[in-house]
């Protein structure tokens, strides 16, 4: 900078010698020239006032303006000495180098003043961007156009529709809709109009209305004077074997769970913040109102052990190891949540097609019990002329008769009706006028590749050696057909033969039967070949074919027909008594679908009969004899049709 100086000055090299005054009043010109453009001629004027070189820079004397402007470059008002001649152009280097040094510095931060605010600038730039981007959000929302396609799309598909679903159609909305279980669905209805509703388990088999009485039940009580259940009291229905559910309650559909701000579910300003965000379950959906599981025996019991819980409690209480009640960025409805739970005040409904033994004993005392019944011919006939009027179509004579052959649960019914109904509309030409004929009907059961449901009918007259016993499986009984015939043997080596398909236990029956059969008669089973068949290769899996093998045994010796339109069931003890069984309900059921007239069952199981049976005569017996004057009969009316 120095030498770009003095080539700006124009000064030539001098050594020692001195130049003259015009020369150097030049240079000082120039110098001051040179501060005024740095610092600006009135920033000049004021810098020299404060150094009191203001009077020293106006001077006409050389000296005097030298020396204000060594003051003025050395920014330094101590300086009270003129120079001496001989002094001027080392003062005059000290002048030029300071005035370099500033003029290098004056650039070096200019430079940098630059940059700085190139780089603000750009900052500034983003910022506002940033700011523009978040007014658009806020104004426009979430919203961008593959997500406004996609609504499109999605609100032109809510735009087609098929109708309703038959089911829906079909569906009871009335309890009186609701047929072949009355006594069922009046103990249902007694147990929810009360100011005292009680938790109840259903039992029955699948599709014989359980699920659509509970729905409609729900809504008669409703409107009765002791019930609790408010008009809008919901109805949330879930099925027990789709209930999953994870130990760390991280989901937990039924009971809640809690979103920890560790995992995606939370929500993005309760995540920020560190706060747990806790779910409300379909326990707290329910409440004030009913909540139905179906197929409730099949649930996690794990999980169900904590719906026995809440049962108790009426609430449902959340945790998590991030919850701190002391921090002031926890919402209200959350510390409220963590610190009293969730209400969960409703009434369970569980329905369940298992035995009531197979389920839970903790959930069974907790709950009333209610039991659904097979349905009959009558009742399965009654529910396809109801289906038939809802979707307004015609029914050829016997349709319903011939759909009861085939089913004994009402879905399976309509079901087979709504399939004759579309083949129907197929075939027909007239949109107006639909009509189900038996061709229909019988064209869709061989689709369907469907059986009648009871093979072995009862029958007029009497047969030697032949009986009808009675089963059950599950909630549904049937009949068992058990045959016996006798060969006389020599030299007392006759034996007993028996169809291992049946089990062990109707083995033993067997065996039990010989016995009763020789202390009845007096014979020796040794001198006969004794053959005992189960029909069909049924497997009994109880002893309550005891009575009826030792009556076709004692057919066969003695030559006695059996009446055909009897069936019987009990177990025989080897002094010829008749101990009760269990299923009596089911198998007086079955009976009734195989058109039997009269059920013998043990004395003691009377009680198990219910009390509207209709259509049906059911005897008890004590003792095998009190059994043989039922089925033996002299009066040759009883064996012709």
């Amino acid at each position: 900078m120095k030498g770009i100086l003095r080539k700006w000055l124009n000064r030539t090299n001098v050594g020692d010698r001195l130049l003259d005054e015009e020369e150097w009043s030049k240079e000082v010109e120039a110098l001051y020239s040179l501060a005024a453009n740095f610092y600006g001629a009135d920033k000049l004027v004021l810098k020299a006032s404060k150094l009191e070189a203001l009077t020293l820079m106006r001077s006409e004397d050389l000296v005097e303006r030298i020396a204000g402007l060594r003051k003025i470059v050395m920014d330094d008002p101590t300086i009270q000495e003129f120079p001496k001649i001989q002094d001027i152009p080392k003062i005059i280097d000290e002048i030029e180098d300071q005035m370099a040094e500033l003029i290098a510095r004056r650039s070096i931060e200019e430079r940098l003043e630059r940059v700085v605010s190139e780089k603000m600038q750009e900052r500034h730039e983003d910022y506002v961007k940033e700011i523009k981007i978040q007014v658009l959000q806020e104004t426009a929302g979430p919203e961008n156009a593959q997500t406004l396609k996609k609504l499109a799309i999605l609100e032109k598909m809510n735009t087609v529709s098929l109708n309703r679903s038959a089911a829906e159609v079909l569906r009871p909305q009335t309890v009186e809709e609701i047929i072949g279980q009355e006594s069922a669905v009046q103990a249902l209805l007694a147990k929810l109009a009360t100011p005292y509703p009680q938790h109840i388990l259903i039992y029955g088999p699948p599709g014989v209305g359980k699920t659509s009485a509970a729905r409609v039940a729900l809504e008669t009580v409703k409107s009765h004077a002791n019930s609790p259940f408010a008009q809008g009291a919901p109805f949330i229905e879930v099925d027990g074997t789709t209930l999953r559910w994870d130990p760390r309650d991280v989901t937990n559909p039924l009971m809640g769970s809690v979103h920890d701000p560790i995992y995606q579910g939370s929500k993005r300003d309760l995540a920020d913040t560190g706060v747990p965000e806790p779910k409300m379950g379909l326990v707290s959906d329910a409440h004030g109102g009913i909540l139905f599981i179906d197929e409730i025996g099949d649930m996690d019991p794990l999980l169900l052990n904590k719906l026995l819980k809440v049962l108790e409690d009426k609430r449902v209480t959340f945790d998590s190891s991030y919850y701190d009640p002391s921090d002031p960025q926890v919402p209200q409805w959350i510390k409220k949540l963590f610190d009293e739970g969730a209400p969960a005040d409703f009434v369970l409904i569980g329905a369940t097609t298992r035995d009531p033994m197979e389920l839970n004993p903790a959930l069974r005392s907790r709950c009333s019990e209610v039991f659904f019944i097979p349905l009959e011919p009558k009742d399965i006939q009654h529910i396809i002329r109801q289906a038939a009027l809802k979707l307004e179509v015609a029914l050829e004579d016997n349709v319903p008769e011939i759909i009861s052959e085939y089913v004994i649960e009402g879905r399976k019914a309509n079901s087979i009706l709504t399939d004759a109904y579309g083949l129907a509309r197929y075939r027909s030409s007239s949109p107006e006028a639909v009509k189900i004929t038996c061709a229909d009907v019988q064209e869709v059961l061989r689709s369907a590749r469907l059986t009648p449901y009871v093979f072995r009918k009862a029958q007029p007259g009497a047969e030697i050696g032949r009986i009808l016993g009675l089963g059950v499986a599950g909630f549904l009984g049937s009949v068992l057909e058990i045959e016996a015939i006798a060969f006389p043997s020599e030299d007392e080596k006759g034996t007993v033969r028996f169809n291992e398909t049946a089990g062990s236990m109707a083995r033993d029956a067997v065996f039990n039967a010989t016995a009763v059969i020789r202390e009845l008669t007096g014979e020796n089973l040794r001198n006969y070949d004794v053959h005992v068949n189960v029909v069909g290769g049924a497997r009994i899996d109880g002893p309550s074919a005891g009575l009826a093998t030792t009556l076709a045994i004692y057919s066969a010796l003695k030559q006695i027909p059996l009446r055909q339109d009897v069936a019987i069931t009990g177990e025989i003890s080897i002094q010829g008594k008749v101990k009760p069984v269990g299923g009596i309900y089911e198998k007086i059921f079955g009976a009734k679908q195989a058109d039997v007239r009269k059920v013998i069952i043990p004395l003691d199981n009377m009680v198990d009969v219910p009390q509207s049976l209709r259509g049906i005569e059911v005897v008890g017996v004590n003792t095998v004899n009190d059994a043989i004057k039922q089925v033996f009969s002299t009066d040759p009316k009883v064996y012709l049709s």
